[in-house]
């Protein structure tokens, strides 16, 4: 019989993506303040790899220590631009900013999820993957958010490659479901090792 799934994320795009894949998850958000938790990772400089990895665990913990049978999933997202995380814009004028940022250059994301069961961690995988965008006008940028706004404003980066955000880049080197949040092709192979599917 296949374990329990709970997703430890309100992120509408991740439980969309494990139940594309016929996954019966329920969705548990944990009570989690990750603007402090991100802040006193990056005061004490950690990797934006172990940034990702680390609230991805925090998230799956939480979830998990209440409920103990289920496989827990947390998982958590990190834009990297040589070494400056970026995180969800609070503001238009801040998601413009970090378009601009992004305008004409590499950039990394990454793509933690860690399971949890019993309250301990059981498996993680950290996916990166590699974006290069367009050099893109200011009015364009400004355009984009304006429309916008109320979808980009829950992405780091500011752009949803899903939707109209496919358009700015000109290289993406990775995994698309680890563009979107969430490495489900690895996830998927380790419930496959398990036994899940049997």
């Amino acid at each position: 019989m296949p374990s329990r799934l709970i997703l430890a994320s309100g992120s509408t795009i991740r439980a969309q993506l494990l139940r594309g894949a016929g996954l019966a998850v329920e969705v548990t958000p944990p009570l989690l303040d990750e603007a402090a938790f991100r802040a006193s990772l990056g005061a004490a400089s950690a990797p934006p790899r172990d940034l990702a990895d680390t609230l991805a665990e925090l998230k799956a913990l939480k979830i998990s220590n209440r409920h103990p049978d289920a496989l827990v999933i947390g998982a958590d997202q990190v834009l990297d631009l040589g070494g400056t995380v970026f995180g969800k814009p609070e503001t238009p004028d801040d998601a413009i900013a970090q378009l601009t940022a992004l305008s004409g250059r590499t950039h990394r994301l990454l793509s933690a999820i860690v399971v949890c069961q019993g309250g301990a961690p059981l498996w993680r995988h950290v996916g990166q993957v590699r974006l290069t965008m367009h050099s893109l006008p200011a009015e364009e940028i400004a355009r984009y958010v304006a429309a916008h706004w109320n979808s980009i404003r829950h992405a780091a980066g500011c752009y949803k490659l899903e939707e109209h955000g496919a358009r700015f880049f000109s290289a993406i080197e990775g995994d698309y479901f680890t563009v979107l949040g969430l490495p489900l092709i690895e996830f998927l192979t380790w419930l496959r090792a398990r036994g899940e599917f049997a």
